[in-house]
């Protein structure tokens, strides 16, 4: 069908194609500020660019030129030549807010995931893993090889589940379980959430060594370490047995749709009569509308995460279309899908035993 809609091209248009191409430059921009603690070091007043710098550690002339660009980008206000403050949008990059989006900024610039995004190309090509091409093995082996790294993509993951954490409890009837397992639910951030905002439940944090690493302290924190157990295992092979409610956030993006109805085979092979599977991930619609409010609240983030389950780990987002198919293939239902709307672009796919 012949394309109607023909639009030239106005200086818009050409402003929208050079802030995306500029975005890779903001991003390591960002991701200098962190390194360099730029936020903590000005703090909440306002300071001159060189004082910042000193502190720094870092050259005068060439930290002026950052912290302009960090305020171009919003994340700092200049008043005058060279005296800076921080935005409330900057103030997430400082490290020691319970809000800190730090580890989530260092994670998604790490150079290993940026230079994957290098082969974006070859991967559209041929439908293969770019991570694995460039490193001789898949992502989440490699993070078990860099501890370091591991840690900061737990935090990160943590920081990335603020919002869900905060949303869920009450978006969805946990009340009506007795215990609730949280599959590949890392340092039990999402978790903590849930069992703090419901005193009946009990909860099994399950995930691998690594993904468990610093979930003691986490659920510690939230002051529901004493109605947790956390169980470290592989969930390709099983999930524990014992819950009325099997949950997973964030979990089916990573893996292809063979891999989501293995881990889904799983959870509906422990699934009492009654029992539900609880899926949080964002659902896709089945055509892109730039014109949604969803979609200006994402901004498209969505599909730039879908690129980046393809070339780094082999995973997508999804359609509902997509989630019941793979439910169905695992033996599960799809009963409903709600937009976790104060946690945008999440919804939560409730599921049952077909």
């Amino acid at each position: 069908m012949a394309n109607t809609h023909v639009h030239t091209p106005d200086a818009g248009d050409r402003d929208l194609v050079v802030r995306l191409v500029f975005g890779t430059m903001a991003a390591q921009t960002v991701r200098a500020a962190v390194q360099l603690r730029v936020v903590e070091l000005i703090g909440d007043k306002e300071r001159l660019a060189a004082d910042v710098a000193a502190d720094a550690g870092a050259e005068a002339q060439a930290m002026t030129r950052l912290l302009r660009a960090l305020a171009g980008l919003g994340l700092l206000v200049e008043h005058t030549p060279d005296s800076f403050s921080v935005t409330p949008t900057g103030n997430l990059l400082d490290s020691r807010r319970p809000d800190s989006l730090t580890s989530l900024v260092r994670v998604f610039t790490e150079p290993a995931i940026a230079r994957a995004w290098e082969h974006l190309d070859g991967s559209v090509r041929t439908g293969d893993v770019a991570f694995d091409a460039v490193f001789g093995t898949d992502f989440f082996s490699h993070l078990a090889q860099n501890p370091e790294l591991s840690a900061e993509f737990n935090a990160a993951m943590s920081q990335a589940a603020g919002a869900t954490a905060a949303a869920l409890p009450f978006a969805y009837d946990f009340g009506r379980f007795t215990a609730v397992t949280d599959v590949g639910g890392g340092d039990g951030t999402v978790l903590a959430g849930v069992l703090d905002a419901h005193p009946g439940l009990t909860g099994v944090l399950y995930d691998t060594a690594e993904g468990l690493a610093q979930a003691g302290q986490a659920l510690k924190r939230q002051g529901v370490r004493e109605r947790c157990s956390l169980v470290a295992g592989d969930f390709f092979r099983s999930v524990p047995e014992g819950s009325d409610l099997y949950m997973m956030k964030s979990v089916l993006h990573d893996w292809s749709d063979d891999q989501a109805v293995t881990i889904l085979s799983h959870c509906r092979a422990v699934l009492p009569d009654g029992g539900r599977v609880l899926i949080v991930e964002p659902v896709l619609p089945e055509v892109v509308d730039t014109g949604t409010d969803a979609h200006a609240a994402d901004d498209g983030i969505t599909y730039l995460s879908d690129l980046n389950m393809m070339v780094n780990l082999g995973g997508r987002e999804r359609t509902r279309k997509d989630f019941e198919e793979v439910c169905r293939r695992a033996g599960l239902s799809v009963t409903s899908v709600t937009a976790l709307t104060e946690a945008a672009p999440f919804s939560l796919i409730e599921a049952v035993a077909s």
